[in-house]
This record gives structure tokens, sequence and C-alpha cells, in this order.
């Protein structure tokens, strides 16, 4: 009776683990990681480094557990020292993931940029912003992609009127180029000497600002209104020759209130079918019916090979029977029978199917 030799492993087992790799003077560096963990060190949410490393140690492989040798360390870093090495690593280093993972990811970044997009653009017609549904389907058909160089975390404090090069607002203007979508308005205050009110007054002519209020009462005379967020920094540099400042109130100003009655008016809404449609759909599948069972009949008369559809409950001829298991008709009929529903006819499965669009589009319809 033969009995299996346990030799004991000398050697660390990296389960789990997070790789980040670093290429430098030719070689390949990588460390063992916490999943997780590298993104929370790297936007400074972690601050411990033993909650990031699984081991002070550089590999040149860590799936193979191949340390990397000291003197390809002092040649690359300039040092030996494992830690200080792991730490320019981590910050410098590329992060190894999955695809699910890297999907997950993006898919985040995707959304957060969509929502940065829906709280700075409009509709011009209704003053009002667009639902998330709708600003991802249109980034979607505009064929934007996300940098994943780039975290939410960066891209969300980019986002500001003194950088016209961030990801949100190369997407708006994108999106500006083909849809009806524009940046929502800012709302500032223009203050400014009684004196010099005229000049300031001329200013905002020119600058098409909308006017929301004026307030004369006091020493300085101001002016709430909205402009274009792209004018901004001009606006401030042409406020000093009238002695004036600008106070910035809302950042993305949208249209207050419900929507109004002819905009409820305009919005078609699908109506229930009347007793008379629902009387000749019942007729059409009785038609239908009578129709197969004259089909079916006729086919055993004349000797054409026909063969029935169990989904639809119609006879088909075997020639055509391939494009008919390819029709919209006989997938909605196949989902109905497994779903243990009886089968509809041609007729009735259009009229269904148009409903359940049309139900789709008024889901997704921003009131």
């Amino acid at each position: 009776m033969s009995r299996t030799l346990v030799q004991p492993v000398g050697q660390k087992r990296l389960t789990n683990v997070a790789v980040v790799r670093l290429r430098k003077h030719g070689q390949r560096f990588e460390i063992a990681c916490f999943p997780n963990k590298v993104l929370s060190w790297r936007s400074r949410v972690e601050k411990d480094l033993d909650e990031v490393l699984q081991s002070h140690t550089v590999y040149s492989n860590v799936s193979k557990g191949v340390l990397a040798k000291s003197k390809d360390l002092t040649k690359a870093f300039g040092t030996d020292d494992q830690t200080k090495i792991c730490i320019e690593i981590l910050e410098k280093g590329e992060l190894q993931v999955s695809g699910k993972e890297r999907e997950a990811q993006l898919s985040t970044q995707f959304r957060d940029i969509a929502t940065i997009v829906m709280e700075k653009t409009i509709n011009p017609d209704t003053r009002r912003p667009y639902t998330i549904t709708m600003i991802e389907r249109l980034m979607h058909e505009i064929h934007f992609a996300v940098d994943p160089n780039l975290t939410s975390k960066e891209q969300n404090y980019s986002f500001s009127e003194d950088d016209d090069g961030t990801v949100a607002l190369k997407v708006i203007k994108k999106l500006m180029e083909n849809f009806p979508i524009k940046r929502a308005p800012l709302r500032v205050r223009f203050t400014a000497p009684k004196p010099s009110f005229a000049g300031l007054m001329e200013k905002v002519a020119e600058w098409n600002a909308t006017i929301i209020s004026k307030d004369l009462s006091g020493t300085q005379a101001s002016i709430v209104c909205e402009i274009e967020p792209s004018i901004l920094r001009s606006c401030e540099e042409q406020l000093k020759d009238v002695q004036g400042r600008v106070e910035v109130l809302s950042v993305s100003t949208h249209a207050e209130g419900g929507p109004s009655l002819e905009q409820l008016d305009n919005v078609e809404v699908p109506q229930p079918m009347p007793a008379k449609e629902s009387n000749a759909v019942a007729e059409i599948s009785e038609t239908m019916q009578k129709q197969s069972i004259s089909s079916e009949s006729q086919g055993n008369a004349q000797g054409k090979q026909q063969r029935r559809c169990k989904e639809c409950d119609v006879l088909v001829e075997d020639k055509l029977y391939r494009e008919h298991c390819k029709s919209a008709w006989h997938k909605h009929n196949y989902t109905r029978h497994k779903n243990g529903l009886p089968p509809l006819s041609q007729e009735e499965c259009m009229v269904e199917m148009e409903l359940a669009d049309s139900k789709k589009d008024l889901k997704d319809y921003d009131f």
C-alpha cells in the first residue's frame, strides 16, 4: 500500500491579489496589494501602507513568486529600500485588474460624467435638465469613451469654469453640435457704484444677459441676471472699468415649478384601445384561425409540405419556416409560450409591441 509523501511548501501563497506593475530601465517590477485598496491610497483615503500592501517585497513576477534582484532595484531606483520602492511603484505603477473590474470601473466613471453633464445642461425649449438616462443615451450615440487614466474624483474636481479642456465640458460641446442641448446659465449679481450704473447696463446689454431684478436702494447698484458660463471671466475683467464686481449666486439655473398646461397639451399620451377595436381584433383572430384550418386542409389535399409552429399555432410552408422563426411575431409568441401565455395572432402581436414601445418612451420622457 503506497502512501503519498506531503512535502512542506516554503513559498508564500498570494491569493486574491491586486498587482501593481511598473517598468523602469527595461525591467519589470511588481508589488502585491489588497484589492480595492490601491485606488483608496491614490485618492488619499487610505493612509496606512500596511493596509494596502500584502508584503513589503518587490517582485519581478508576483504570480510565480519571483523576487526582484537587489542589483536591479539599485540600478532602477537608486536604492534597495523595499518600502520606498513599494511606495513609488504604488504611486506610478499600472494597476492590473480583471475584465469585470475594469468594466465596472469604467461604468461608474461613465455614470459620474453623465451626472455632471446633467447638472450643467438644460433643454433650450423647456429650460429643464434632461434625465440621467437620456444623457447616457446621447453620450452613447456620440460614441463617448471614458479615459481610464483619470479617476471619477479627478474628473469631478476638474469640472470648473477655468478649465475648458475637461472631460465633461468636451462631452457638452460634442452634444451641443448634434442635439438640442446647451449649458445651463449662471445666475450672478453685478454690483457697481450708482454713478457707473449706466455703464453697467450697457455692458449687461452687450453680454445678452437676462435681467432678473434690480436694486438701486443703497449706495451700490446691483443687478441679478443670468449669463452664459463661458463669458464669466471676461465679465470680471470688463467690470473693472466701471469699478464693479461680480458674485456667482448659482452655478446652474433651471426652470422652477411644474410644467405649463401648454407643454402638457403637447404631450401625446397613448390612449387605451376602445371596445370596437378589441372586437375587431377578436374577429381578425377568428378569421386567422379559420384560414389556418383551411390552409391545413388545402395543404393536405395538394400534398404541400407544411410545418406547424406550436408557439404561434399556425401552419407555415416548409421553405418559409426558417424565415417565420426569425420574425418578431414568432419571437414574441415564444416569450409568451415560455411564460405560460396563449399565442397571439400577427395583428395582436403588433398592437401589443407598439403599446410596449409607447410605454417605454413615455417612461423615459422628462416632464
